[in-house]
Parts: C-alpha cells; sequence; structure tokens
C-alpha cells in the first residue's frame, strides 16, 4: 500500500497524494547552451521523462532557463547551490520547481527571500540531504548511518517549514543501497512530503541500472516513493528508460511495450538471443502497453505467448505469431522479426 503523502504542483504536474509516480532526468549539456539543453531534453521527453532538471552554475546559465522552458513541454526543475541570486533569477525566469539546500544558500535572510519569490511564484522546492555531507551535528550523535542522512535532510524541512513554507519534496542521496532504503524507511514516518527516490552515484549504465533497480525497486515495492530518478554515468536518456523499466516490472505505471523472453536452453531451435535483441531494438519507441513475447521452444512458449498482446513460440527453424492468444501465422526464422515488428505497428495504431 502507497504511503500517504501530501499533494505537490510542479507546473501542470502532480507529485504525492493519488498521482502516479513520475520518471525524471537532469541534463549533462551546459545549461548555457541552450541549443543543446533544449535538443536533449525533447530526447528525454520521448523516452517519457515526466520533468527535468538543469544545472544553474551562474547568472548566463540563469538567463537562458526562460528560452529552454518556452521551448519544452515537461515542467522545469533549477538546480541551485550556494548562490540565493540565481535561485531568485530562475524563479524570474519561469520555473516550475527548485531544487536546494537552504542549509548551504547563506544567512537566514536569503532563505527567506527565495522563500518568500517561491510562494509568490507557486513554486515548490526539493531539499534534501546527502550522506557524503552530513550535518555535523547529526554525524556527531549518530555517526555514518542512515539516521544521521535522516535527521540531516529533516534540518533542512524544518528550516522551511519554520518561514512557513510547506510545498515540500524530499530527497536522501546516498550510493549504497542499504543506506538509502533504511534512510527513506526513517523518513517515512517522520513527515508527509513526497519523495523523490533514487540511488545517487550508482555508477555506469550496467552496474548503475541494477543497483538503482534493487533500491529503488524496494522502496517502491514497499509503497515509499513519488518520483524517481534513476543516477547513470552516460546519457540521461538511458535513465528515462531505466526509470520506467522499473515502473513497468512492478506494474505501477505503463508506457510502451512490456518485453517478455525466454532463458535459452537446449531446446531452443531457432536464433532467440539475436530475434529478442532485435524486436526489442525495433519496437522500443512505441509508447502504448503492449505485451510482447518472444519464446524459443513449445514447453514454454506457446501459453506464454498467448498470455501477450503479441507473441513467437519458436519451433525449428520456424515460429509461430500469436495476438491476443490466437496463432495468426506460421513464419519462417528469418521472416520472424519483420513480421512480428509488422504486426507490433498494427496494434500500436489500433490502441
Amino acid at each position: 500500500m502507497r504511503r500517504k503523502t501530501k499533494e505537490i504542483k510542479i507546473g501542470g504536474l502532480k507529485i504525492g497524494g493519488d498521482a502516479p509516480i513520475t520518471v525524471q532526468s537532469m541534463t549533462n549539456t551546459d545549461t548555457r547552451d541552450a541549443v543543446s539543453t533544449v535538443n536533449q531534453i525533447h530526447r528525454l521527453e520521448q523516452a517519457g521523462c515526466d520533468l527535468v532538471r538543469v544545472a544553474v552554475v551562474d547568472r548566463e546559465a540563469g538567463l537562458t532557463l526562460g528560452r529552454i522552458k518556452k521551448q519544452i513541454r515537461i515542467p522545469l526543475v533549477a538546480d541551485i547551490h550556494f548562490d540565493y541570486r540565481l535561485a531568485l533569477l530562475a524563479i524570474e525566469q519561469g520555473v516550475d520547481k527548485l531544487r536546494i539546500n537552504p542549509g548551504n544558500i547563506g544567512s537566514p535572510d536569503r532563505v527567506k527571500a527565495i522563500v518568500r519569490a517561491a510562494k509568490d511564484a507557486g513554486i515548490p522546492i526539493r531539499v534534501g540531504a546527502n550522506a557524503g555531507s552530513l550535518a555535523t551535528w547529526a554525524a556527531d550523535r549518530f555517526g555514518n548511518t542512515p539516521k544521521a542522512l535522516a535527521e540531516s535532510a529533516l534540518e533542512q524541512i524544518r528550516i522551511l517549514e519554520d518561514l512557513g513554507f510547506s510545498d515540500i519534496v524530499v530527497s536522501l542521496k546516498a550510493s549504497s543501497v542499504p543506506f538509502t532504503i533504511e534512510a527513506y524507511r526513517i523518513m517515512a514516518g517522520l513527515v508527509d512530503y513526497p519523495f523523490h527516490v533514487g540511488i545517487t552515484e550508482a555508477g555506469t549504465a550496467w552496474f548503475g541500472s541494477i543497483k538503482s533497480a534493487a533500491g529503488i525497486g524496494v522502496l517502491l515495492a514497499e509503497g515509499i516513493g513519488d518520483t524517481i530518478r534513476v543516477s547513470l554515468t552516460g546519457d540521461p536518456v538511458e535513465e528515462v528508460k531505466v526509470g520506467w523499466a522499473i515502473l513497468k516490472s512492478l506494474e505501477l505505471r505503463s508506457r510502451g511495450p512490456v518485453f517478455i523472453s525466454c532463458p535459452t536452453c537446449g531446446r531452443t531451435k531457432i536464433d532467440l538471443e539475436r530475434i529478442a535483441a532485435e524486436v526489442e531494438r525495433r519496437l522500443s519507441h512505441l509508447t502504448k502497453p503492449i505485451k510482447i513475447a518472444v519464446m524459443g521452444c513449445e514447453v514454454n512458449g506457446p501459453g506464454e505467448a498467448r498470455d501477450a498482446d503479441l507473441g513467437i513460440a519458436g519451433g525449428s527453424g520456424v515460429g509461430l505469431i500469436f495476438r491476443k492468444g490466437k496463432i495468426i501465422r506460421k513464419i519462417k526464422e528469418e521472416e520472424l522479426v519483420d513480421a512480428l515488428v509488422e504486426e507490433a505497428l498494427k496494434l500500436e495504431q489500433e490502441l
């Protein structure tokens, strides 16, 4: 059962409450290069990104935010540290959300100025803490522990609450999966704000995806998490793809195909590995939630394929194509992929 939180609005998007769990990412372009940044955001939108964050490192970057926002469809989040003037500039430029840590912004008057401007603009703020830079008092009291991370984040939250601000999203950033899971479990009992969930500095596309799936997956399965970001070293589009794969695997949201394929064994009579990889590559751009099965033999194949919207059950150099449980045709192995792709494109148009 999903944890109950207050609902936060980010532009036209809702996070928390009964809203669907969202997938987000962060650009790795130079924000001052508006063209490159917009182009990357368009690719992220196409992949299914629900909201996007950009780094605002100086005034020049801040001044590009308005131009970027006018050219994209999803909410824009400004990531700012240390310089409160950049937060004020980002709000003036029309961003939909701020990511700051009040503790590193400076004097209370500077934090107060940001809060006042955010309230007037009606935009939320994401706050949090990082396991690599715990509050000194929390580390002294609790050590390098999930409790210290949760308490460090709580300190940031209290700064905003004391100023009468409650449109807050919370994140707890750690690279360790068990550390992260426990920190979010602790925080879930302390506040009712929506959570931004992820494993920070997870690693490269391969290992980072596995690490993120383990950590994010456990939390979502426990009902903890309202928006997710998969942090990978590489193309942020891959972060969005992995994020959606996690949500689809847990049957929390559906977008695009769900691919099923059996492990190869001695009964397999077709080149299943090649066929499955090519089917996934050629159909991954679809947006409708179509279940596609690529099965290698008669033991599991027909049953699994019949359960799918579309499927292949392989034989000896041939395969049967199923649609909604009915056999459509028998195809030679070399024609299987083209035939399945053709049927999938037809089904996409019909749905």
